[in-house]
């Protein structure tokens, strides 16, 4: 479901651990739904965001299972750098494995401005690139692998109720043919009883080359462990004949509790 890549990092200062003063801060999940919350991470400090995914099921595959990462970091209050990659991904199809063994999957990097910071009903607004550097031999999911896309963000609060939405339009290519796709997302959250939490999400995205439309509904407990970490886990319906069937995922959200500059 989907992190950052740091440019320039070499050029930094050495981390700092947090001094009294300054306590870790809280670290901003963007797993594990498809919806991308449009706040930003604490500026200066790292998130990884690791974790596993099971599928079931897909126009490209009948099961694979794969790890995902992504990388954040906000190197101001408005700009935070993006690096997603899937290390390493395991598929079968017809009863034979896709690729050998494991094959690595697609690499993006990009960036998330922040346009708008709300509060309350009043939503943050936020935009975001991203563009494939990398692509491997591993199969996709339902909605694909694009070249190029371009997010619009919003993420508010109602009460203890949080939600993100996300409109999406990516260019995917195809054997040296580019069209373009659409998707929608929202994804609802509620605190439950101590550190967990709950959430819920609907997905839409356009298959342009199958002539179809992929949607599903994801389902998902989070428990933090600690302000900086969060472990989550849960599952994913594909809703259409071309969703993928069914998706189990399990991971967690860390944020380094040492800031790269002052």
């Amino acid at each position: 479901m989907a992190a950052t890549a740091v440019l320039g990092a070499a050029c930094l200062a050495a981390p700092r651990p947090a001094s009294p003063q300054s306590p870790v801060p809280a670290a901003n999940p963007g797993r594990p739904t498809v919806t991308t919350p449009a706040t930003l991470t604490p500026v200066g400090y790292l998130q990884f965001e690791t974790g596993g995914l099971q599928a079931w099921r897909s126009p490209e595959f009948t099961s694979s299972l794969g790890l995902d990462e992504t990388i954040r970091l906000a190197v101001s209050p408005r700009l935070q750098a993006l690096l997603i990659s899937s290390p390493v991904a395991w598929s079968r199809a017809h009863g034979h494995n896709f690729g050998g063994a494991a094959a690595i999957a697609d690499t993006f990097v990009g960036v998330q401005a922040l346009i708008h910071p709300g509060r309350g009903l009043d939503p943050t607004l936020a935009l975001s690139y991203l563009r494939r550097v990398s692509s491997g031999p591993a199969p996709n999911l339902d909605f694909g692998s694009p070249t190029d896309s371009l997010l619009l963000l919003a993420s508010g609060d109602w009460g203890k109720w949080h939600f993100d939405t996300n409109a999406l339009f990516n260019r995917m290519a195809d054997h040296g043919a580019l069209r373009p796709q659409y998707g929608q997302t929202l994804a609802v959250s509620h605190p439950l009883r101590g550190r967990w939490s709950a959430s819920g999400e609907i997905w839409h995205f356009t298959q342009p080359f199958l002539h179809a439309n992929a949607t599903g509904t994801l389902w998902a407990l989070g428990f933090a462990q600690r302000k900086n970490l969060v472990w989550d886990g849960g599952f994913d319906r594909g809703l259409t004949g071309t969703s993928t069937r069914w998706e189990a995922f399990a991971g967690f959200t860390y944020l380094l509790p040492r800031r790269l500059w002052r």
